[in-house]
């Protein structure tokens, strides 16, 4: 599941290897039934010998920052959705994992969550959504600290590189840093490293996989995994299961995308056998695959046993392979590396709201009533700051919105609201922005007494307060109209169907042999 450098590059490169080039479709993402199945492998075959496997379970503490986010309110029916997030670590501390790593100077290292993706499981259980991020996406790290060591790693300065988060005292700051971006609650993680999946895969018999010609990952100068196959599908597993997961030369244009593609392929694969063989017959292969699946897995406490493993394969089984949305998180170019687009804002949304990617949701009843767990400050205690956001390309800015809107907010009992009197670049819509989670309850208070969608209120480190952006769509006086609320998937984020079964990895010209 990780991005390891391997196949004869350090890895410092970024997703994008070499040059930025435009992003292409990308190959079915890691789906969410890989962790149902895993689980199942190891709940399972726990009967068999229950202690014994949970103590093959390693745990760590689920959330190693300051900030916490609010959990989803309930359905009409009492129904709360599912947020898992799974990690792929690079970690070189062990034989195996070194191998697959293949740079020797990294044993010992700070590990990488080099795939991070979110499983969200609808709170009625009819279907499941993937977000998954890419490796070198810039993000604000939070201040975490190690549990075991009291270690406290300060908040980055500036953005960082996602993946670096792992290495802040653990999978917890990784949640973190998530729920810092998305504003989504986080309920559990599951973390995993390369060689747990290998042993998996060559417990049950190899995997498939498919090239659309024939490739050798070689080049003049030695870089290449070795990888050497045929045109069309083969079962891997062993050493050609670890070339397939490192090869980067040979596959589409030799990026960190395209390697990252055929790893999910491999994933995919292993679902679909694992899925084929549900109940396995053999009382020795169970055996193994519920050793090698439990060796492989680092949970939070909430999952730390087999019985509880058991009970989160049972919630994610519900959901039938047509019903799993696989998505990307939209990004663009900063130089080598990725940061998101107001599309991934989008999804992060979609997901909050508990809303379908797949657009399939039948319609939702009311939900229940309750009050946050972090209520907004009384209205007269709550300062916000008001802008002028109402210019656009075309249009100067409308003068006097600022403190016309902060008239109305005073006048509504906001009296700390003041009009920012600077000029700021136009938004085309009106926004409510927070700096931190504290101040989301105080920021979703202004916003419905302005008639502001929820959806418009936006957590950034760009204010240092609830700050009101005057859009284009509030030029005149009177009540703001907010637009419909949108609830489709982003095109941006490239969405995929858990049914597809039909990626075949495109081989570089340069890279093939007859």
């Amino acid at each position: 599941m990780a991005a390891p450098p391997g196949d004869g590059d350090p890895g410092n490169e970024g997703t994008h290897g070499h040059r930025p080039r435009r992003r292409r479709r990308r190959a079915l993402r890691w789906t969410a039934i890989t962790l149902a199945v895993v689980i199942c492998a190891t709940a399972g075959a726990g009967y068999l010998y229950y202690r014994h496997l949970n103590g093959n379970i390693e745990k760590a503490e689920l959330n190693l920052g300051d900030s916490k986010v609010a959990a989803p309110t309930p359905n009409a029916a009492g129904q709360t959705p599912l947020n898992i997030l799974v990690i792929g670590s690079d970690a070189r501390d062990t034989e195996e994992n070194q191998e697959l790593g293949g740079a020797k100077e990294t044993f010992g290292s700070a590990p990488l969550a080099d795939v991070q993706m979110l499983v969200h499981l609808s709170a009625d259980r009819s279907n499941m959504s993937v977000v998954s991020m890419p490796r070198d996406t810039l993000v604000q790290i939070p201040k975490c600290t190690d549990p075991d060591d009291g270690t406290v790693y300060p908040a980055s300065d500036g953005r960082a590189m996602t993946n670096q988060s792992l290495g802040h005292g653990g999978p917890g700051c990784t949640v973190a840093t998530w729920q810092e971006l998305t504003g989504i609650h986080i309920d559990h993680f599951v973390m995993v490293d390369f060689s747990g999946v290998v042993s998996m895969a060559d417990a049950i018999g190899g995997v498939p996989v498919c090239v659309d010609a024939n490739i050798h990952s070689r080049d003049s100068q030695g870089h290449g995994s070795g990888l050497k196959l045929t045109e069309g599908t083969h079962s891997i597993q062993g050493e050609q299961a670890l070339q397939w997961l490192r090869t980067r030369y040979g596959f589409e244009d030799g990026s960190d995308l395209a390697r990252a593609k055929a790893q999910h392929m491999y994933m995919n694969s292993m679902v679909r056998v694992l899925r084929e063989n549900a109940t396995l017959s053999s009382p020795v292969k169970l055996r193994r695959l519920a050793e090698e699946a439990t060796e492989a897995l680092t949970v939070d406490s909430g999952l730390g046993s087999v019985s509880k493993l058991y009970d989160l394969s049972n919630e994610l089984r519900k959901v039938e392979p047509k019903r799993i949305t696989m998505t990307t998180m939209p990004n663009r170019y900063v130089g080598a590396r990725v940061e998101p687009t107001e599309d991934a804002e989008q999804l992060f949304r979609l997901v909050r709201e508990d809303i379908a990617l797949d657009g399939k949701d039948a319609k939702k009843k009311p939900a229940a009533s309750e009050a946050p767990d972090d209520p907004a400050a009384a209205d007269d205690e709550i300062a916000v700051q008001v802008r002028n956001a109402t210019g656009t390309d075309t249009r100067a800015a409308v003068g006097g919105r600022a403190g016309t809107v902060a008239d109305q907010l005073v006048a509504d009992g906001f009296g700390k609201a003041v009009a920012d009197q600077g000029g700021y670049e136009g938004e085309d819509t009106t926004v409510v922005r927070y700096p931190s989670a504290d101040l989301e309850g105080d920021a979703l208070r202004v916003a419905k007494s302005l008639g502001v969608l929820s959806s418009s209120v936006k957590k950034s480190t760009d204010v240092t307060g609830v700050t009101v952006f005057v859009g284009a769509d509030w030029r005149d006086s009177g009540a703001y109209e907010a637009p419909k609320e949108d609830d489709t998937t982003p095109e941006s984020a490239e969405a995929l169907n858990g049914a597809d079964e039909s990626a075949c990895m495109h081989v570089n010209p340069a890279f093939t042999w007859s």
